[in-house]
């Protein structure tokens, strides 16, 4: 007779997740993640077979944590304008932990040359991203917020980069001050 699970999966999927996004994936040892997830060790193996499939399955629960966090704030706002100053404000102060940065950003910069799986879900969580921007600077165009200078998909690429830089410089002991200027000279640029 099979043994019953003795943890709630989607617990201790979250708690793998933080101790990734704080120690990044090379770093983590399955040591860290047994005591951080309260696991036994064949109990992580039986659940998630092996470390990078936990990784994973721990990237696709923060991006779907961001998308829902960074949609919820954009249904909210009254504006184009609203919506990309909630986001930008989201990405610098608005998350958790802050100074862990982004772990997508995070894990892009550390293993997306040399891990195929971790490389195509960047592509993927960006493209996502940029989509979201998208359709903010098409609605800003249309209501007359924003230039329509440029197409708005050119925009998005160019705000959606900007997005990726103060990630990383987030993680850095820059005051946050710095990076709000930094989004909001970036948005004057699209701004009409």
């Amino acid at each position: 007779m099979a043994r019953s699970k003795e943890f709630e999966e989607s617990v201790v999927l979250d708690k793998a997740m933080r101790l990734f996004w704080e120690q990044g994936y090379e770093k983590t040892s399955m040591a860290d993640l047994v005591n951080q997830m309260g696991i036994h060790r064949r109990s992580l193996y039986d659940t998630f077979v092996d470390k990078h499939t936990l990784f994973l399955k721990a990237v696709e629960l923060y991006d779907h944590k961001t998308s829902t966090a960074l949609a919820a704030r954009v249904k909210r706002s009254k504006t184009a304008t609203e919506a990309l100053q909630s986001i930008v404000a989201f990405l610098i102060c608005g998350e958790e932990k802050p100074a862990s940065g982004c772990l997508i950003v995070n894990s892009t910069v550390e293993l997306a040359a040399r891990d195929a799986d971790m490389n195509n879900r960047s592509i993927e969580m960006f493209s996502n991203a940029e989509q979201l921007c998208k359709d903010i600077i098409r609605w800003g165009q249309q209501e007359g917020e924003f230039t329509s200078e440029y197409d708005a998909g050119e925009l998005a690429e160019y705000m959606h980069n900007v997005w990726v830089g103060l990630r990383v410089m987030a993680r850095t002991s820059l005051g946050k001050e710095k990076l709000l200027r930094i989004a909001y000279l970036s948005m004057q640029l699209i701004v009409k």
